[in-house]
C-alpha cells in the first residue's frame, strides 16, 4: 500500500503520533458546488513548524482522492494518485513551514457527495501525524453558495488550549466545537519575525460578541475586537477602543488578515490574524499582561447595544504564553449587591410580610415595648429589608459609576424609591379612628405588594446578566419564587376558612368570640360612622337574629366608641351598651377593628 491511500510517510516502519496534532487543515467554505474553487490552508498551531505534508480531498468514508488542486509556484507540488492527476499536494523541500495555502477545484461530473480534506504532517523524521482532517463540506447545486458558517463554527475549538494558545471561555473549559452554548476566545502567537496573533471568538448572541484587553477588571480604556452584524445582515469584525459605559470608539481595522466570519442559529464566529499592537491607557505591546474581557449583546442597524452578558479573567495574563485562563465571574462588590437583594426580598422581607398578614395576635396577650409583638416584628424585619436595599443600591452604583442601561437598573431604581417611600408613609399615617385610615391601609398594602413584585423581577433580570449559559440560577430562583407563591396561597386560603368558620360558629351557637379583622378587607362609612367588613356582613344574612357591633379601639385597648351594625330583625339599642360586651385584652396596637359578641 502506498502513501496515496494510507497517507503514511513510511519512515522505516515508524508509527504515527496518536496525540493531538499541532497542525490544522482549514477551508473557507462549509459546502461546495460544481466547478467551485475553494481555498485550503495548512497551518502550524504552535511555534514549531512542519517540514513535510501530504493533502487530499476525499469523499467522506472513501480512501480515493477527488477533484484537483492548484498550488502557488515553489510552495508545493502536485502529485498523481489513483490515476488522477493533480489530486494530491505535497511539499517540495524539508524547509520549515508554518502556513501553506492551495486551491482545490471540484469536478463537474459524477456523483457529488460530502467531502473532507485529509492531511498528514511531518514535524521531523520520527514525529508525524496522519488523518488530520478539515470540517465536512456538503454538496449543493446552488452556485451562489459561499457561506462560511458551518466550516468556521466547527473549526473553532478548544484543541490546543494551554498548549499552543491562550483560551478564555464561559463556562470554563467549554469546547465550542462540541456545544453551541459556549462563549469562547483564543489567541495564539504566530511564528516569524513580525509579532502577529491569531484570534478566534465564538458564542451565541442576538447581535455581537466581543473580547478585549484591559488594565483592570472594569470596562473603560480597553482595546477590543467586535464580531457582529452589519446593517446589511453580514458579519464583520471591528477594532474599537472602549471608553466605558458609552458606545466604543471604532478604530481602523489596521493590519488584520486571514479574516473569516460566520453566523448560524445565532452563533457568531470570527477568526483573524492581527499585527496591531495591543494598546490600553497604561500598557502597550504583545508581551505585556492584561485582563481579558468577553461581552455579548444585541445590535441595531450595525451598531452594538449595551451588552447583556460579560465575564472577566481573574488575573492579568501574558497573551503570548499559552494558558487556560480562569473566569473571575463577577466582582465581589456586585456579588455583595446581589446577595443583599436576595436576603432583603426573598427572606427578611418575606417574613415581614407574612407576619403582618397572617400572624396578628400571635403570641396572644403579649406586648413588646407596649406594642403587639407581631407589629414590632414586622417593623424590625421591614426596616432591615429597606436598609439592605439601600446598601445594595449604593454598592452597584459605586461600582458602575454611571447609568448602565437595560431593564435591571430601571427595576432596581423603582424598588429603591418605593422602599424608601413605604416607611415614610407609615410614619405619617393617620390615627386608627380617622375616617380616612382605610386609605393608608390599602396604600400601604398595595405598595408592599408592588415592591415585592418589582424586587423579584429585578432579581431575575440581574441573574440573567450573570447566568447567560446553563441558566441554573434562573431555574433555582424560579423554583423558590414558585414555592413562596404557593405558600402565600395556602396561608390565604387558611385565613379565609378560619375566619368563616369562627364567625359562622359564633352566630349559630351564641358563643362569645373576639376576632381581629384584617384592615385590608374593611372600610369606613363616614355617613354612619360604621366600620363594615364585607365578609362578616355576608354571614349576617345567614343568621339575622344575631346582633354584632364593630368597635374601633385605641392603642391602649380602651373602648372609645361603639358603632352598631343591625341585621334585618330589630334589636334594642340597649344591647349595644359597651358594658354588656365581653372584656378582652386582645386589642390591636395599630387600631385594627375588633368584633365582639355579647355574653349570653
Amino acid at each position: 500500500m502506498d502513501s496515496c491511500e494510507d497517507m503514511l510517510p513510511h519512515h522505516s516502519k515508524l508509527s504515527p503520533n496518536t496525540g493531538p496534532s499541532p497542525f490544522s487543515v482549514m477551508t473557507e467554505h462549509s459546502s461546495y458546488t460544481y466547478g467551485e474553487e475553494i481555498k485550503i490552508q495548512l497551518r502550524a498551531l504552535a511555534s514549531t513548524p512542519f517540514t513535510g505534508f501530504l493533502l487530499q480531498a476525499r469523499e467522506v468514508g472513501s480512501r480515493s482522492p477527488v477533484g484537483s488542486f492548484v498550488v502557488p509556484e515553489g510552495g508545493a507540488q502536485l502529485l498523481k494518485c489513483n490515476q488522477r492527476p493533480n489530486s494530491t499536494v505535497s511539499h517540495t523541500s524539508a524547509s520549515p513551514k508554518s502556513d501553506i495555502q492551495v486551491i482545490w477545484k471540484s469536478h463537474s461530473s459524477g456523483s457529488m457527495k460530502a467531502i473532507q480534506f485529509q492531511a498528514s504532517f511531518v514535524q521531523k523524521y520520527e514525529t508525524f501525524w496522519i488523518n488530520v482532517t478539515s470540517s465536512v463540506l456538503t454538496f449543493t447545486a446552488d452556485s451562489t453558495n459561499g457561506s462560511t458558517t458551518m466550516q468556521l463554527a466547527n473549526s473553532i475549538s478548544s484543541e490546543g488550549c494551554g498548549v499552543t494558545k491562550v483560551c478564555f471561555s464561559q463556562p470554563s473549559n467549554c469546547d465550542p466545537a462540541a456545544t453551541t452554548d459556549c462563549y469562547f476566545m483564543s489567541a495564539m502567537m504566530l511564528p516569524g519575525n513580525g509579532a502577529a496573533l491569531h484570534y478566534e471568538m465564538t458564542g451565541p448572541s442576538d447581535g455581537y460578541i466581543s473580547f478585549g484587553f484591559s488594565d483592570d477588571q472594569m470596562m473603560g480604556n480597553d482595546d477590543i475586537y467586535i464580531c457582529g452584524l452589519r446593517n446589511d445582515g453580514q458579519v464583520w469584525v471591528q477594532h474599537a477602543y472602549s471608553t466605558g459605559r458609552t458606545p466604543p470608539q471604532i478604530l481602523p481595522l489596521g493590519n488584520v488578515s486571514d479574516l473569516k466570519t460566520s453566523v448560524q442559529d445565532r452563533v457568531f464566529s470570527c477568526s483573524f490574524t492581527s499585527r496591531n499592537t495591543i494598546s490600553t491607557q497604561e500598557t502597550s505591546g504583545f508581551n505585556k499582561t492584561y485582563y481579558l474581557m468577553f461581552a455579548h449583546g444585541p445590535s441595531s442597524n450595525g451598531q452594538i447595544q449595551f451588552h447583556t452578558g460579560t465575564f472577566i479573567s481573574n488575573d492579568k495574563i501574558d497573551i503570548s504564553k499559552p494558558l487556560l485562563v480562569g473566569n473571575a465571574g463577577q466582582p465581589h462588590i456586585i456579588k455583595a449587591h446581589g446577595a443583599l437583594m436576595l436576603i432583603a426580598w426573598m427572606t427578611i422581607g418575606s417574613v415581614g410580610i407574612l407576619v403582618a398578614r397572617y400572624l396578628k395576635g400571635v403570641p396572644e396577650g403579649q406586648k413588646l415595648c407596649n406594642k403587639d409583638v407581631w407589629f414590632m416584628v414586622h417593623v424590625a424585619f421591614m426596616t432591615m429589608t429597606v436598609v439592605a436595599t439601600i446598601i445594595a443600591f449604593i454598592l452597584s452604583f459605586s461600582y458602575v459609576k454611571a447609568w448602565s442601561g437595560g431593564t435591571h437598573p430601571v427595576l432596581g431604581c423603582l424598588v429603591m424609591i418605593l422602599s424608601v417611600l413605604q416607611p415614610i408613609g407609615a410614619l405619617l399615617r393617620c390615627g386608627p379612628q380617622h375616617p380616612l385610615r382605610f386609605l393608608f391601609n390599602w396604600a400601604h398594602a398595595l405598595n408592599g405588594v408592588a415592591i415585592k413584585a418589582l424586587a423579584v423581577a429585578s432579581i431575575f433580570t440581574g441573574m440573567k446578566l450573570i447566568d447567560s449559559t446553563n441558566k441554573w440560577m434562573m431555574k433555582l430562583m424560579g423554583g423558590f419564587v414558585g414555592w413562596e407563591a404557593l405558600f402565600y396561597i395556602l396561608l390565604e386560603v387558611h385565613l379565609k376558612l378560619n375566619v368563616n368558620t369562627t364567625v359562622a360558629g359564633s352566630l349559630l351557637t351564641d358563643v362569645p368570640v373576639v376576632l381581629k379583622l384584617s384592615p385590608f378587607t374593611s372600610y369606613h362609612n363616614p355617613m354612619t360612622n360604621l366600620m363594615i367588613n364585607p365578609m362578616i356582613q355576608r354571614h349576617l344574612s345567614i343568621s339575622s337574629h344575631h346582633h354584632i357591633c364593630y368597635c374601633p379601639i385605641e392603642t391602649r385597648g380602651e373602648r372609645q366608641s361603639t358603632s352598631e351594625s343591625r341585621s334585618a330583625s330589630s334589636v334594642s339599642q340597649e344591647r349595644c351598651d359597651p358594658s354588656l360586651w365581653m372584656v378582652t385584652d386582645r386589642w390591636d396596637s395599630e387600631g385594627d377593628e375588633v368584633m365582639r359578641v355579647p355574653e349570653g
